[in-house]
């Protein structure tokens, strides 16, 4: 079972909203969302190799996915919203598509890739990520996660930014963070696109107005990704009230639209 924090929401009758992180970050990520979603019963979880589950080992998503699965019977919750960010927006999406998932009344990712369009690209992912991890095994974690944050993909930061993250993270533990690196690889992630144009729950994409990668993979989806403004790939980081706004518009609204 993944460790996880659970808070029981004043409306029993609201589906709980379960919390995933990205790679490197853990459950607190999400504690300063904790009072804007009183109402709702909520679940953060810590995925594997990371916070309270950095002992835990997998070796791809269908092994992250049971692990999920298990956590969720474990508090009994059984009507849930995903909400996952990155690396968790794909561990979403991959539970999502699997089968016999009665209980998931939505899905919201936030810059979260639904997979490569080719071979190639699989492969020269996995090998990129190959060699991250192997940094993290062998060089100290601070230097590492200082290039990290040099990514195209974080472009938007500031150097306190990443100075900051560096420092947060930098409690990492390297050899826990190098296995899900690879186990969880973009590379060894199974397209989603088909089976998620046709998903039976609400599906929402948030991403931050200054990413364009991940707004095109949103379109990509035939979903209008919803934009929070002054943000780039970290958006619920960058611009917190905005991202709470736009999250809890479309929980209230989903609920209006309940039959």
């Amino acid at each position: 079972m993944l460790h996880a924090v659970a808070m029981p929401g004043r409306r029993a009758d609201l589906p709980c909203l379960v919390w995933l992180h990205g790679f490197l970050g853990c459950e607190r990520e999400w504690a300063a969302f904790n009072d804007a979603f009183a109402n709702w019963p909520q679940l953060r979880v810590d995925l594997p190799g990371h916070g309270g589950s950095a002992d835990i080992q997998v070796d791809g998503f269908a092994a992250v996915d049971k692990l999920l699965r298990h956590t969720l019977l474990s508090y009994n919750i059984l009507n849930y919203w995903l909400v996952g960010y990155s690396l968790g927006g794909r561990v979403a999406m991959y539970h999502a598509c699997q089968g016999e998932n009665t209980g998931l009344a939505g899905l919201i990712v936030e810059g979260g890739n639904p997979g490569l369009a080719n071979v190639e690209a699989r492969l020269a992912r996995r090998a990129s990520d190959h060699a991250w991890a192997q940094r993290l095994r062998e060089l100290p974690i601070h230097d590492v996660l200082r290039s990290w944050y040099q990514q195209p993909v974080f472009a938007s930061l500031s150097q306190a930014q990443r100075d900051e993250l560096v420092a947060q993270r930098g409690q990492n533990d390297p050899m826990s963070l190098a296995m899900m690196l690879e186990a969880t690889s973009l590379g060894a992630q199974p397209g989603l696109q088909a089976c998620l144009r046709h998903l039976g729950v609400p599906f929402h994409y948030i991403c931050g107005e200054r990413d364009e990668k991940f707004r095109a993979l949103a379109q990509g989806l035939h979903l209008t990704p919803h934009l929070i403004p002054a943000a780039g790939h970290n958006a619920h980081r960058e611009n917190p009230a905005a991202f709470c706004a736009c999250l809890l518009t479309l929980l209230r609204q989903s609920i209006e639209d309940t039959p």
